[in-house]
């Protein structure tokens, strides 16, 4: 059976990049090849300390009278960066930019067992 990385990379061809931070376990993985990549080193801390910090903010003004906050979209310059808050933690998929985040959302709450 594929592990939860592998079923996310299979949702589209655009996603270069796949880590979840699941009850304090931090997992990721690349494709090979993509340009503009940042550093495995500066990817971990965005998992432990900035994703994690955007979803607690951006949860809590959206449950206040927004009616929650289903995912957050980051345009970096090389990428698209998608964090879906999960009862666990998160999941974080870098996008290309020719990729739709939107779309591909969508199917990860899909896979993670979320409401879309």
């Amino acid at each position: 059976m594929p592990t939860l990385i592998e079923r996310l990379f299979a949702l589209a061809p655009e996603i270069r990049y796949v880590a979840t931070y699941l009850e304090g376990v931090h997992r990721s993985a690349q494709r090979p090849g993509i340009e503009g990549a940042s550093s495995s080193e500066s990817d971990k801390y965005e998992e432990l300390i900035v994703n994690p910090t955007l979803l607690k903010l951006v949860t809590q003004r959206g449950n206040i009278d927004c009616g929650g906050a289903g995912w957050v979209v980051i345009r970096y310059g090389h990428f698209y960066e998608l964090v879906v808050p999960v009862p666990e933690g998160h999941l974080s998929l870098g996008i290309e930019l020719s990729g739709q985040p939107l779309a591909i959302a969508e199917k990860v709450l899909a896979v993670s067992g979320q409401e879309g």
